[in-house]
């Protein structure tokens, strides 16, 4: 029997979720004692109605023996079931709550860890790896801790019946310890790997299929079928190793321990025939020797499952102990409920973690004021996106402040600081509900009627509501039902909804055909007004309206000024006019 080692350590970390079913663990618990000493029972019945009960001058005592072999297998019945119940209710509650937190806590980790870290992989985590912790928690760990009652249970009535030969059976069991402990550490490794293996092709098989539009258009169907093919191989290969191994580790563990328990009956047959035993005591003595021979069977058995869920808990800790590195300060001070004076950008730099070796901003100095318009130009790379991110606090600038209101963003609540934005992203993110919640979604709590009206302003409702069930309808995995530039006008629609202070556009109207672009345009000038807006745009409709135009390259700003002033310049703001990139 493997004595705990380094490698469970891991599962210790289960304890917070198995804290609040203390009383479903004591009924298992209970139950499972229950029906070990009821199956502990029955060896002693057989052997007592061996020496005694197959005479005809005893011959009442064979039925009293059967009506109480009857009464035990009820009792057995009874616990088992019991069991059975509530070591599954506590598996499956606990894998709830674990799975809830490790999602709740992946939500809320920065952007540095997603740059670095596979989606594929995590769903993985959250999945696999579960089901796993979930196998053991409401099944093998009760399994395991029956069998190591009834092999302790066994041992005992096995000295009780027979001292001499319960020594032979301690004298073997470190021949059955020693093979499960060498193969069973090698089982762990496997495993691990074998995990690490699925995760990577979960990890390719989500990425592959987020892009389908652009695997079909290259063509690259069978391509992509043979690299998710070759992950798959890989995963069969280690798993072909970890099942080999833990194979060998059955096959020794029952050889080693039932050829232990013929030795035994071997040495107690000829106790029988020399007078010194009874053969109802062999008969017991088999039966006790035969329950701690399957229960190390079981215990092997259940040892690798274990093992695998240990490292699957140890990977999941590992998540769970990350910490985000952006984070509320200890004592936030109170955010504004609008933006009064001005956000300001001092001496900002930074660099991406995914790319430290380039500056993707350089010493910015720029002030944005309250109510003013401000766009966005320059050259892919220049850095227009990252004062987003670092605005809404993505990221840390690693030198210089970005204030709001003369207040050090890092010194404001995560959520207070962006509840002052409204995002519309160039890449338009619908999600997989209805068009009404979609609009919603930066706003829960807003009525139908406002989510109309905001759907109206961003000329999304004609074609909302000429969905089959309306502003009801399901729009499909990432938006699928709708054309790009519906999309980009229902991401619109909930940024005008959500009625933030802050307007960040990036690229609002890139989708929109000529006419959805006029009418949105109007709509969000209707938004803008009275409000700060950051704008990051490429065509002169939009930056020709701006307050004013800050012109970036290579992280640095190269000139800002009016359309009419950069133009006069000349520079890089001019030849982007030129060539009708802005």
């Amino acid at each position: 029997m493997p004595a705990p080692s380094q490698s469970l350590k891991p599962l210790a970390a289960l304890r917070p979720y198995l804290r609040p079913y203390r009383g479903l663990i004591a009924g298992a618990l209970g139950f499972l004692l229950l029906s070990s000493v009821a199956s502990l029972t029955l060896p002693a019945a057989v052997g007592q109605m061996i020496d005694h009960g197959f005479s005809t001058a005893n011959a009442g005592y064979v039925d009293r023996y059967f009506v109480a072999l009857l009464a035990v297998a009820g009792v057995l019945a009874i616990g088992t079931a019991a069991r059975f119940y509530f070591v599954t209710r506590i598996g499956e509650q606990v894998m709830a709550d674990l799975r809830r937190a490790v999602y709740r806590h992946l939500l809320r980790l920065d952007q540095s860890f997603y740059e670095s870290t596979r989606t594929g992989e995590l769903l993985s985590r959250l999945t696999a790896d579960t089901e796993l912790i979930q196998t053991v928690v409401g099944s093998s760990a009760s399994v395991a801790l029956r069998s190591l009652v009834m092999l302790v249970g066994a041992l005992v009535m096995l000295v009780i019946t027979s001292p001499k030969l319960s020594l032979l059976i301690v004298l073997g069991i470190p021949l059955v310890v020693a093979p499960i402990l060498i193969f069973g550490r090698r089982v762990e490794k496997l495993s691990r790997e074998s995990q690490d293996r699925i995760a990577d092709s979960s990890a390719i098989a989500g990425e592959t299929l987020n892009a389908i539009h652009t695997v079909q258009a290259n063509v690259a169907e069978e391509r992509e079928s043979d690299r998710f093919g070759d992950a798959v191989l890989r995963t069969l290969a280690t798993a072909k190793k970890r099942i080999r191994m833990r194979a060998t580790l059955t096959a020794a563990a029952i050889l080693l321990t039932f050829g232990a328990v013929v030795v035994v009956l071997w040495i107690g047959a000829k106790a029988v025939l020399a007078g010194t035993l009874s053969g109802g005591e062999l008969g017991q003595f088999v039966l006790y020797a035969v329950f701690a021979a399957g229960s190390v069977g079981a215990v092997s058995e259940v040892w690798g499952d274990v093992q695998r869920a240990s490292g699957a808990m140890g990977r999941l800790a590992e998540l769970l102990a990350l910490r985000p590195g952006i984070a509320d300060p200890q004592t936030p001070k109170a955010a504004p409920a609008a933006l009064r004076t001005a956000i300001r950008f001092e001496g900002v730099g930074f660099r991406y973690p995914s790319r430290p070796d380039r500056l993707a901003l350089d010493g910015i100095e720029l002030e944005v004021r309250a109510g003013e318009t401000v766009a966005l130009v320059g050259p892919s790379g220049a850095g227009k996106s990252t004062l987003f991110q670092l605005l809404l606090r993505f990221h840390d600038p690693l030198s210089g402040r970005v204030l709001i209101d003369g207040v050090d963003s890092r010194e404001l609540r995560v959520a207070d600081l962006r509840g002052l934005c409204a995002l519309v992203p160039q890449d338009p993110v619908i999600f997989g509900t209805s068009a009404l919640e979609n609009i919603r979604y930066g706003r829960p709590q807003a009525s139908r009627e406002e989510a109309v009206a905001a759907a109206r302003a961003a000329e999304a409702h004609d074609f909302l509501e000429a969905l089959p069930q309306g502003y009801d309808s399901y729009l499909g995995e990432r938006g699928v039902r709708l054309s790009g530039g519906q999309q980009q006008r229902v991401v619109i629609a909930r940024a005008l909804l959500r009625d933030a202070s802050i307007l960040l556009l990036d690229e609002a109207t890139s989708a929109l055909d000529a006419h959805s672009e006029r009418a949105v345009q109007q709509a969000l000038e209707r938004l803008m007004a009275g409000r700060t807006t950051l704008v990051i745009a490429h065509r002169l409709a939009t930056v020709r309206k701006a307050d004013r135009i800050v012109v970036l390259d290579h992280g640095r700003i190269v000139a800002q000024g009016r359309h009419e002033e950069l133009l006069a310049q000349g520079g890089l703001y001019a030849e982007l006019a030129r060539l009708q990139l802005v």
